[in-house]
């Protein structure tokens, strides 16, 4: 027998190609990433060096804005038209309803990210790239791709409002990728050291160095995980 979770989570995924919410997105990435990376500011032509660096910086930043976008719709639309009390209804339970529509806006992230291995395969072929520090970006990527998600999905889930909701997930995640940046890079001592430790942009960093680190992994797998928990509970108490 199929897990739901997975049965919910194709439905949403085809739901987006069946609109043109996918195709939008992939072009705005791919565009946007493409051009930052090979013909403007820091791109590979002018630091002559074969890495993905230019790449990363600019995709974080693009997903920041990007993953708000997909997970505005997940809840805050079902919960306005009423679908939500039907989808409920079934033989499902929170969890699966949300891990369902996570594990959809995660894989459409994923897409987006495959779409860009020729950027990776063609630097390589200009130079000698450093692999594992490519291979740790691309999963530095998918963490916090998992993070954004999570908080986007707990945004969705107090309102009806997909605007409200899209803003409410770019503000929670600015405040967690760049604002606890700018608190830990300005403050020094244990006030330093406890929002570099919640920012999120920290931990990417140190993962885009090509350094695995367990506990940056955990810190973003912690983030997502407590999103979607916060969701199951918002959802469970209507």
């Amino acid at each position: 027998m199929i897990n739901p979770t997975w049965i919910i989570a194709k439905k949403e995924l085809a739901s987006y190609f069946d609109s043109l919410v996918a195709y939008i997105m992939l072009i705005l990435f791919l565009g946007l990433t493409g051009f930052f990376t090979w013909l403007f500011g820091m791109d590979v032509f002018i630091r002559k060096q074969a890495d993905l660096s230019a790449f990363f910086s600019i995709a974080q930043i693009a997903l920041l804005i990007f993953i708000p976008a997909i997970t505005m719709k997940m809840i805050a639309e079902e919960k306005k038209t009423g679908t939500i009390e039907l989808l409920l209804t079934k033989a499902v339970t929170d969890r699966q309803v949300v891990w369902g529509k996570f594990l959809a806006c995660l894989m459409l992230v994923i897409i987006a990210l495959l779409f860009t291995l020729p950027y990776y395969i063609s630097i390589s072929m200009l130079g000698e790239i450093d692999h594992g520090a490519a291979l740790c970006g691309y999963l530095g990527l998918i963490l916090l791709s998992a993070a954004f998600i999570g908080i986007g999905l707990l945004a969705s889930s107090i309102t009806n409002n997909q605007i409200v909701a899209f803003l409410l997930a770019l503000f929670g995640s600015l405040v967690m990728w760049w604002i606890f940046d700018l608190i830990a890079s300005t403050s020094t001592g244990v006030v330093g050291d406890l929002f570099s430790t919640l920012s999120l942009r920290s931990h990417y960093e140190s993962l885009a160095r090509g350094v695995i680190d367990s506990k940056d992994v955990i810190y973003f797998l912690s983030v997502a995980g407590l999103g979607v928990l916060l969701t199951e509970i918002v959802i469970s108490k209507r």
